[in-house]
């Protein structure tokens, strides 16, 4: 190969939650179509394919660019095991909360895949569960102020927010949780609030957001919030449910397969297995597999005060250790010091702030904040120079 290094055109995904100015207020990304900009997806995954652009400014799409050349650009040992980038990365910038989640583990992901296939249910149907054979495991890493749900609060929280509420529709639900506090009786209860039939569910959410109406904590009023777009949504119970936490910039989060999650609002930069699988639980008008959903959740409680993912500082770099192998993530403060750091594997490197020129033997690109590069694992290292922050995104 003549190239080691290309700079990254990037797919804009124009999803309905996201934000109009986000994207030019961090990035000085333009938004020509005056559109909520939610997410940048960068890297090979089919619902949006990065684009490669050599120094002298041919471009081929990533996915042709690593099946021409695999072997080089992953390694034998990526290549091996993933047989493609094994992780995608984006920026993702919510103004409105996005739905309540789970993401399958492996097995499960390659087998919901195959199933839908054999029952001929189209790729891009929206009561397509499975997009693709593999698990989401995911990281955020915010860039503002982020706030989000992640997991199960502790059982002994959820009666304390319900029965403080006494909300008469749901009372048999709560006092059945209260009297099964095990993670079995967790699922019954998450269950039967899912599967409430409609007058039932519409008497419940009536008293609930009468009852919390001159309530100004944080689920409630978080609650409020989420109800001026989804007043009639089951998820507005969520927050009673799950917890919440606000990262602050810096600060990332490890979100596990199989565990309810929903992204409430801010910009984050977000890495995951090269997945777009999504089991959906309310805050959405798409399709909701109940039982397929229940099928892929682990009702076990999350402590809040074990949501955030600690980080390894040495030198001018952080690391943010994850339990997994289809991604690493790291962050790099570089100044006018030329610097060298040696690939772990094929890598895409973001810039957060400034502007770094960074080069291999092969190629030299400067990005800005906003701008991104992808590495091929044959370069073997890169150099960095520059004031500003990367973001460094590579698998095990």
């Amino acid at each position: 190969m003549h190239n080691t290094m290309w700079k990254l055109a990037n797919v804009i995904k124009d999803y309905d939650w996201g934000t109009k100015t986000a994207l030019f207020e961090l990035f000085n990304i333009t938004n020509t179509n005056n559109k909520p900009q939610a997410e940048i997806w960068m890297g090979v995954h089919p619902s949006g394919v990065s684009t490669a652009v050599d120094t002298q400014g041919k471009q081929i799409k990533l996915d042709q660019l690593i099946a021409q050349n695999s072997i080089q650009i992953l390694g034998d040992k990526t290549k091996n095991r993933y047989h493609t980038l094994p992780y995608l990365f984006k920026v993702l910038s919510a103004q409105e909360p996005l739905s309540i989640q789970v993401h399958p583990e492996l097995s499960k992901a390659k087998k919901g895949y195959e199933k839908e296939n054999e029952l001929g249910i189209p790729l891009d149907s929206p009561k397509r569960n499975y997009k693709d054979p593999n698990h989401k495991p995911e990281l955020v890493y915010a860039l503002t102020p982020y706030w989000a749900m992640n997991g199960f609060r502790p059982i002994t929280e959820i009666i304390l927010l319900f029965s403080s509420l006494n909300i008469q529709a749901i009372k048999n639900e709560v006092n059945e949780l209260t009297n099964n506090q095990t993670d079995s009786g967790l699922k019954a209860f998450f269950t039967s609030l899912l599967k409430l039939d409609d007058t039932h569910k519409k008497h419940a959410l009536l008293e609930f957001k009468s009852k919390i109406e001159l309530l100004n904590d944080i689920p409630f009023n978080i609650i409020k919030e989420i109800a001026k777009k989804f007043p009639d949504d089951i998820g507005l119970f969520a927050p009673l449910i799950l917890n919440i936490i606000q990262l602050q910039p810096g600060e990332a989060m490890f979100l596990k397969a199989q565990t309810p999650h929903a992204y409430l609002k801010g910009t984050g930069l977000e890495i995951m297995a090269s997945s777009d699988n999504v089991l959906r639980a309310g805050l959405t008008s798409k399709y909701i597999d109940i039982n397929e959903l229940i099928d892929n959740t682990t009702f076990h409680s999350i402590p809040a005060d074990q949501l955030l993912t600690q980080p390894v500082k040495q030198n001018n770099k952080i690391n943010f250790p994850v339990p997994i192998d289809d991604f690493a993530f790291e962050i790099i403060y570089s100044d006018q010091h030329l610097q060298t750091e040696k690939l772990q594997s094929a890598e895409i490197i973001f810039c957060i702030e400034g502007e770094i020129t960074l080069s291999t033997a092969t190629d030299s690109f400067t990005i800005k904040a906003g701008e991104s590069v992808f590495i091929a694992y044959c370069a073997g290292f890169f150099d960095y120079k520059g004031n500003g922050v990367l973001a460094r995104a590579s698998n095990k």
